[in-house]
């Protein structure tokens, strides 16, 4: 196989979006505002895993709905997925992308089911088959994630979160519940694919509190401000890139080439025959003060004209 390279540019660059929140903190108005501003006027497509519940928001953005029923296993993720790319979306939502983990066929469902098929239903054979039953299910999701590292659209993940809480003694002996924050309901590898994510609370609907925001994104992303059109134009212009347009710079003066020394030669014959007076004449009309001035041959050729025309003498 030939491998080649060129010069890296960012051009038509995709980013894979996710916002991670309980219910109440914005996730699908949010993913659709960005959306909007990354579509402007054209139609952007919304894969529904909740019952149609995307509609809602009809009157308010312009978008195509795809509805996504179970069993929400990775493989008709993929599919629904690989449609909205061929159909040439700019933007993609997926609501909810925890469903493939969590939901009804999802992954963890796929394992039961691996699990009991390999045990033949004996519970006493878990322990030793509960590694080997992962195979399929997590295969499988593997494949869809690499589905959406390969679209050039912009996918936005929105995926359900619980609070992550620890069971601790505190000083007076009590057993106390401390709060660990905010887990997504994902396969735990999922985070670390995207591109950006956001987590998204009830206190502060729409405005992300950045999980994962690189340096090159956070003009895209102002601190404080909700996530909306605004951001998905940023996005948009980004996602174009394209080589950084170097300032053109100053031409530098070519070095004057010398006079053929025949055209000197030919010159000085000239000067000789029609005299200073009719020479120096020639030499106004062509804006030089001397001979040596003129390197570009049609130039010289012209001046050697003008000279033999003042006194009419045939070339």
């Amino acid at each position: 196989m030939n491998f080649t390279f060129k010069r890296g540019v960012r051009e038509e660059v995709g980013l894979l979006i996710g916002l991670i929140g309980p219910s109440g903190g914005g996730k699908t108005f949010s993913a659709m505002r960005l959306a909007k501003g990354i579509c402007g006027d054209d139609p952007f497509a919304v894969i529904d895993t909740e019952a149609g519940r995307a509609k809602h928001y009809a009157d308010d953005f312009k978008f195509d709905h795809g509805d996504l029923k179970p069993p929400f296993t990775p493989d008709v993720y993929s599919g629904a997925i690989k449609a909205a790319e061929d159909a040439g979306y700019k933007a993609i939502i997926v609501d909810s992308a925890s469903h493939v983990w969590a939901g009804d066929g999802g992954v963890l469902d796929m394992h039961e089911t691996e699990l009991a098929r390999l045990t033949k239903g004996d519970p006493s054979r878990s322990e030793n088959f509960n590694m080997l039953a992962w195979n399929r299910p997590k295969s499988e999701h593997k494949r869809m994630v690499s589905r959406l590292l390969q679209l050039r659209s912009s996918v936005i993940l929105c995926l359900r979160a619980e609070e992550k809480i620890k069971m601790e003694k505190g000083a007076d002996g009590k057993t106390k519940i401390v709060p660990q924050g905010w887990q997504p309901i994902c396969e735990k590898n999922l985070p670390y694919e995207l591109t950006i994510s956001f987590l998204l609370t009830p206190d502060n609907p729409g405005v992300g509190k950045p999980i994962k925001l690189e340096k090159q994104h956070l003009e895209i992303f102002p601190a404080g401000e909700k996530i909306g059109e605004e951001c998905g134009r940023r996005i948009l212009a980004w996602s174009k890139g394209g080589e950084k347009k170097k300032e053109p710079e100053p031409e530098k003066e070519k070095p004057k080439a010398a006079p053929a020394k025949d055209f000197l030669a030919t010159i000085n014959e000239q000067y000789q025959r029609i005299g200073a007076e009719s020479f120096h004449e020639v030499m106004i009309k062509f804006g030089i003060t001397s001979p040596e001035e003129i390197t570009e041959r049609k130039k010289q050729v012209e001046f050697f004209r003008a000279l033999i025309g003042q006194k009419g003498v045939e070339a």
